[in-house]
């Protein structure tokens, strides 16, 4: 009898959501559709056609990924949220990503360079090999989405026949919006680069998640998330008359490892 009483308490307790926060931390891997660039400047109004781009994220070490001095380095995700009702949560965050173009790559190239070097010529269509002489481009610390999500939560746990107070299987889906703030690296033209955080643009998200719950509190999650990203001020050399525009759709999976806790 003692062993069934404790059964049905395991098993009938329910877990409440609302009021609650969770914070959580993790890693993301990203893609990112091609995007056309323009540059202007003083000496120089061309676009570059097709840009193709990569993630960079950091090969796994203990010491980068566990070492609080530095785990910002990888490529990561942190985010501080409530629980409006019990299947709703707001949230702000951001999505560190890295986004490097593709060296070595053959593009169109439109408009006209006139800066005192090999490359003055006005383009028309004309193919041009990006090397780093003529361009460098990354947000690599980083891409830097700061955003706000509104998201819904549930328990799907009755889906694969389980009800256990310490295990939930949870479905989350949701969409977010918010600015871009990334540290762009930069050499163009063999000018010097800015090197500085900069607002440069927002983002739109929508995301789905599975969650799981131990214990009550602690959690494992895993999301995917479809975005587009406009950045109309990058900052390209330390001129505050150079800038570059620039906007693509990215597609990021996250691993992320939080928790859930009261505070009232």
């Amino acid at each position: 009898m003692s062993v069934f009483s404790f059964s049905q308490e395991e098993k009938s307790e329910k877990i409440t959501n609302k009021g609650k926060f969770f914070v959580y931390w993790g890693w993301n891997r990203a893609n990112y559709s091609n995007s056309d660039i323009h540059f202007t400047g003083n000496n120089y109004d061309f676009t570059l056609h097709d840009v193709t781009a990569h993630d960079r994220q950091t090969p796994f070490s203990f010491n980068d990924y566990l070492n609080p001095g530095r785990i910002t380095i990888p490529q990561n995700n942190y985010r501080i949220g409530y629980f409006l009702k019990e299947n709703y949560t707001i949230s702000i965050g951001v999505d560190h990503m890295k986004y490097v173009m593709d060296a070595g790559q053959t593009v169109k190239i439109d408009g006209e360079i006139n800066s005192g070097t090999t490359f003055d010529k006005i383009y028309n269509n004309d193919d041009i090999e990006l090397l780093e002489g003529f361009l460098k481009l990354e947000h690599t610390d980083g891409l830097n989405y700061v955003n706000v999500e509104f998201r819904r939560f549930d328990d799907i746990s009755h889906l694969f026949g389980l009800n256990h107070k310490n295990f939930q299987v949870n479905l989350t889906e949701g969409f977010g919006t918010g600015i871009l703030y990334p540290r762009s690296d930069v050499t163009l033209l063999g000018q010097d680069r800015h090197d500085e955080f900069h607002l440069a643009g927002w983002g739109a998200s929508a995301v789905v998640g599975l969650n799981l719950t131990f214990f009550k509190y602690f959690f494992i999650q895993s999301d995917l998330k479809l975005g587009y990203i406009n950045l109309p001020d990058v900052r390209t050399t330390i001129s505050t008359d150079d800038k570059a525009t620039q906007s693509f759709t990215f597609f990021e999976r996250t691993i992320l490892f939080g928790g859930r806790f009261n505070i009232f």
